[in-house]
């Protein structure tokens, strides 16, 4: 991107959380920058107070004098903006080709798996900080901490968020790679779970012979990585025997959880988090085993896991209101549900969990459907929206309503205010609200904490 200092590179769909934490980085190293979005958003605000030239709208003009264009793997080939680059033979790049550029001539980690990227993410940057490394970083969330998703670091190392929902994570070529967890999602793009499969295995022969693989002993799909054929060493963790860096001495807490290190069979420290659930020990300790792998200290390592407070919609306590908690995650997927509210289950006590859901897709939810239906049964209560179509078409006959169906505890209720109206009439004190779903569902959040104050005034 040295190359670029001093040019003009305009983003389409700037507002996107990945498209957005490039174009921070490109402001941060000097570059001219515009971008358009479809609409407003606090997003757009914060990148206008940075200096970027931003735009609510898709219009050809607003890409005039740009050097690079750089889009979203969600704007059509018929948006007005990708024409004019096209016609004027501007240079394109999708965000996965420009953040492989940004990711040059540093010792750069990419962290994939189908679940659990960006809380990893967020978490080793926040342990390599704690280390005294001041990475670079471009994660698909926010992290609580800092209140940003990137940053152009002083130090050599670079913390990216690897995306597989379209395969363009093979574009990156990093130093060294987590893979959290392997499963069939975006089913859009992968009709079968043999071809998610055969992208990881892609993206796993793209690491540098002198890098390293870490990978989660404890899934199907990322043990068969890491045991496969590829060019760097490979680094295992998890609770499995044998794992390279292995967690036991288990305790999973309300708010929180710990566990006992052990490094090479060695235990080297205990792993405190502030952050619920089983699914987030494991995620630290691939960060864990990443640190050491780069052999930084490993109490400074654990101080900063100790100290993360979570990332942007990742279980994120938004309101408290006469003792109801309101909490928002981006859980879209049956294994991130189940998850999530099993981490639920105790962070609740005796209250109770009601969620109101709104699933992203067409395609996934047809794909899922008992599968989002069993594990949303371990809620209380839930409250079913319409589907978040996110750039897909609508697939006849393909409904909220048919998760619903299938549930003893779940009601479908699309409008979004009497979806709200109904919870804020249920709940008691004690009680936790879900708002779950990758769409706009978190929207709900403020209305119901504001419904909240008015019925307990």
């Amino acid at each position: 991107m040295d190359s670029l200092t001093g040019k003009k590179i305009h983003f389409i769909g700037i507002g996107g959380s990945g498209m957005s934490g490039l174009a921070r980085i490109a402001l941060s190293d000097g570059i001219e920058v515009s971008g358009s979005d479809a609409k407003d958003s606090s997003v757009l605000v914060a990148l206008k107070a940075l200096g970027a030239q931003v735009y609510s709208t898709h219009e050809a003009a607003h890409v005039a004098g740009a050097d690079v264009v750089i889009y979203s793997t969600a704007i059509s080939a018929t948006n007005s903006e990708m024409a004019y680059a096209v016609e004027r033979s501007i240079p394109i790049l999708t965000r996965a080709q420009a953040l492989a550029l940004l990711m040059r001539g540093s010792r750069s980690i990419a962290v994939a798996g189908t679940h659990g990227k960006t809380t990893t993410s967020s978490m080793m940057t926040v342990a390599l900080q704690a280390c005294g490394v001041d990475p670079s970083f471009a994660i698909g969330g926010t992290l609580t901490a800092s209140g940003s998703n990137a940053h152009r670091g002083t130090g050599d190392i670079f913390v990216a968020e690897a995306d597989e929902s379209d395969g363009s994570f093979v574009e990156y070529k990093p130093l060294a790679a987590i893979v959290t967890n392997i499963e069939h999602d975006h089913v859009d793009f992968f009709h079968t779970p043999e071809a998610v499969t055969e992208i990881f295995d892609r993206f796993a022969q793209t690491i540098s012979p002198q890098g390293f693989l870490i990978y989660c002993a404890d899934d199907v799909g990322s043990a068969r990585l890491g045991k496969s054929s590829i060019p760097c060493s490979s680094i295992s963790y998890g609770v499995s025997e044998g794992s390279d860096l292995r967690i036991d001495q288990i305790q999973l807490n309300p708010m929180g959880s710990q566990a006992r290190v052990l490094w090479k069979g060695s235990a080297v420290g205990n792993l405190e988090l502030q952050v619920p659930g089983h699914h987030n020990l494991l995620n630290a300790a691939a960060c864990l085993a990443m640190g050491l792998s780069l052999e930084l200290p490993v109490h400074q390592l654990l101080e900063g896991l100790h100290n993360f407070r979570g990332a942007g919609r990742r279980f994120e306590l938004t309101a408290t209101v006469h003792g109801i908690r309101i909490i928002d995650d981006y859980g879209h997927h049956p294994t991130e549900i189940r998850v999530t509210l099993e981490a639920a289950r105790r962070y609740a006590g005796d209250g109770r969990v009601l969620v109101i859901f709104q699933p992203h897709r067409f395609s996934r939810t047809q794909a899922f459907l008992n599968e989002f239906a069993v594990a949303l049964e371990l809620a209380d209560d839930v409250t079913l929206l319409e589907i978040y179509a996110a750039s897909e078409k609508p697939i006849h006959g393909v409904t909220s309503s048919l998760i619903a169906g299938k549930m003893t505890k779940g009601s479908y209720i699309p409008n979004f205010a009497a979806a709200a109206d109904r919870v804020i009439e249920m709940a008691q004190p004690g009680d936790v609200i879900f708002t779950l779903g990758a769409g706009d569902v978190n929207s709900l959040a403020p209305i119901i904490a504001e419904g909240l104050q008015r019925r307990f005034a």
